[in-house]
Order: C-alpha cells, then structure tokens, then sequence
C-alpha cells in the first residue's frame, strides 16, 4: 500500500526505535513519532531527541498521566476488573488512551497510517488495531513485526548497532519491560521459562518483602462513589494519588505477581509484574464495598468482573459492550462512599477497618449478643422453604 505519512507509536525503545528506520526504508513514508506519558518515569526530552536522531520528522510528547488514571484505571478499578484471577491488568489498560491519541494525531496531521511496535505473537497488536478501527474504520495500519525479517530480538540489536540506534535492552538483561502509573511489566529472555525465578535486580517499583521494614505501616484511603480521593485525609489528584501509593506499598514490597497467563492470540505466556499501588487500592475498593453494596447487586456485579476482565484484556475498550457494563458498574457505585483503613507489612496489605456514611453493616443485626430486632425461630422457616427441592431428590420423599 501507498504511504505518504505514518503516526508511530514511540517508546524510545528497541521495537520502535528500529521501527522508525524501517518505516521510512520499506514505505518511503514521513514518519511522525509520539510518545505517550503514562507515568513510566522517563526523561521525555530524551525521547524526543532520540526519536528525532532517529529519523522522525515530527515529535509529539503528550503528558497523559491524569487522563490515564482518572478515565482508565478508575473505571477499571470500579469494576475490580482482574483477568484469570490475577493480574490487574496494567498493560492492557494503558492501550487504549494511547491509541485514541494516536488516532487523534493522524488526524491533525492528516496522517494516510498509524504503526506500533507490539509484536505479531501478542496481545498489545490486537489492542492496538482494534481501538484504531473503532475511532477511525478507515486507517490503516502499519505493524512492523508483522512484516520485517526481523524474527527475534536478537536480530533487532544487531540491526540497531549496525545503524547505530541507542537501545536500553542489552543481551546482559533481554527481558522486555513496559512501565506506567499504574504498574511495570517484564516478560521475555530470562522470564520464558517458567520454573525459573526472577532475578531480584529486575524488580523496580518494590523492594524485596524480606528486605521490607519490620514494623508494619497503617493507611486510610477516602472513596467517593467507588473512586479514591484520599489518603489519610488528604485529598490528592487521581495521579497523585496513584504516585503516592506506588511509594508507600513499593517500600512495604507489596503488589509482585508471577503468572502463566492466555493470550488473546492463544499462547500462554510467562509474565512478572509490579503493581504496587493497584494493589492496595484493589483491596481498599473491596473493602469499602463490602458495607455500601447490597448482597444481590454485589453478587451480579461480580458475576460479571470476568467478562469485563476478557474485554480490557483483549482490546475491547471501545466496545459496545464494555460501554454498556461500565454504565451497570458505575451505577452500582453511587454509595461506595467510605474509608479502608489498611495495613502494610512485608509483602502484605490486610484490611484492618472500614466505614461508610451510609453503611449496611448493622451491628445490632450481626451481633452474638442480645437484641431484639430479629427473631431467630424466622430462620426455621426459611431454612424448610429452602430444603424442599433438595428433599425431593432423596427416595421416600415424596
């Protein structure tokens, strides 16, 4: 196909970086890079220099760390979104903003393509591609692993050496990484394989639980309406909250995860993460819904966290569907207003309180001791009405 212009996706590292070359060797095009600023704590200038060097004509650099969190994390964090029971999903979630500002560029710079560097083996393609065709059906898309000779990472450096393209992964540490605000992932070289633990030096965002302090550390964090606004009474900006809980659970060693998961493409993949602040406010979140959500509302909504869980997952932000749950979570979500009160230690973080202005904890209901406001012998009907068709089932029961 015919291309005169292409908006890159650029993280300054090996994938794209090469990508920008290649772009302009295979397709003769003008290629814009732009760099998404998701919190993963880098020297933006840097990028924009690099990509420059590099052969980018046009360079945007855009700080979306208060949009990524407040639109994206939030909402997911709403539904306790969790993909095969572990992983919350760091990666996932950041596609789609990044995505949707791509597409915004090429339309500003009435751009023919957009391209990204995610591999023709994972999830972050179908991502990718699927949040281009729901924001523009027409664009089309460029992905390099796809269709260069490149077949291993290995080949990626020795091109990059020979054109000489600074790169940060080196043959010492071939793992991949993609950090954020909300997390940082490692997966690939020493990861693949399965049976072999990580190496404590890769850990970034948290320290080691044996080297955590000994004494643990108390934490209140404020939720208005299923999002948190607060910790220990001070109300924070939804990055700066975020940022504030990746210090405070990182220093406790909280938030590593090492898991084999499925692939959207179906390959089962070895990947270590840290999410150290998504974390606490996973456990936090339930724990405030725990006295604000009626029994039947909590127990539909957790029937669906699954299915939201395989939409985020697989790309499908910008679904219908997804949409349409997200407004049945969002509802559910009007009374979780509240304080978890929280402890860390070593590796752990334990609920050790939560309130609510409007709780549906009723101590005199709960209570062992005396009460009047509820008659025990009711239970004896109830549990008859209950066991009818399990009688039925029985021989001489009728």
């Amino acid at each position: 196909m015919k291309i005169k212009k292409a908006v890159l996706a650029y993280s300054g590292g090996l994938d794209t970086s090469v990508a920008i070359k290649w772009l302009k060797e295979t397709y003769g095009c003008e290629v814009i890079a732009y760099c998404a600023d998701l919190g993963q704590e880098e020297d933006t200038e840097a990028v924009r220099e690099k990509a420059l060097k590099t052969g980018a004509s046009r360079v945007y650099v855009l700080d979306l760390r208060e949009e990524f969190v407040k639109d994206y994390v939030f909402p997911m964090l709403r539904a306790n979104a969790v993909y095969e029971g572990a992983y919350l999903m760091g990666t996932s979630i950041a596609r789609p903003l990044i995505a949707k500002k791509q597409i915004e560029i090429a339309e500003k710079e009435n751009a023919d393509a957009v391209s990204h560097g995610a591999t023709g083996k994972g999830n972050d393609q179908v991502r990718f591609e699927l949040a281009y065709y729901a924001l523009k059906p027409g664009i089309k898309v460029i992905a390099p692993w796809r269709e260069w000779e490149f077949n291993s990472r290995e080949s990626l450096i020795d091109y990059a050496k020979k054109h000489g393209i600074p790169v940060p992964v080196t043959r010492e540490k071939p793992y991949s990484t993609d950090r954020n605000l909300f997390h940082i992932s490692y997966e690939g070289g020493i990861l693949e394989d399965p049976w072999a633990e990580p190496p404590e030096d890769m850990f970034t965002m948290t320290v080691s639980p044996e080297n955590a302090p000994a004494e643990a550390v108390y934490l209140e964090i404020g939720y208005e309406k299923g999002d948190p606004v607060s910790i220990n009474g001070k109300r924070l900006s939804p990055a700066g909250l975020l940022k504030e809980l990746n210090t405070l659970a990182g220093a406790h060693g909280i938030g590593r995860l090492d898991i084999v998961e499925n692939r959207f493409v179906g390959i089962k993949s070895r990947g270590v993460y840290e999410t150290p602040g998504g974390t606490i406010l996973h456990i936090a979140h339930r724990a405030v819904e725990s006295i604000t959500l009626d029994r039947e509302l909590m127990h539909l909504r957790d029937s669906l966290i699954p299915e939201y869980s395989a939409l985020v997952y697989n790309g499908f932000w910008f679904s219908p569907e997804r949409e349409a749950l997200q407004c049945l979570i969002d509802r559910a979500q009007r009374n979780v207003t509240g304080t978890a009160r929280l402890k860390l230690y070593k590796g752990n973080c334990m609920v050790a309180g939560r309130k609510a202005p409007e709780s549906l904890y009723s101590h005199e209901l709960a209570t062992f001791e005396a009460e009047d406001v509820y008659n025990q012998k009711d239970a004896e009907g109830f549990i008859r009405l209950n066991a009818l068709r399990l009688k039925l089932h029985r021989p001489g029961s009728k």
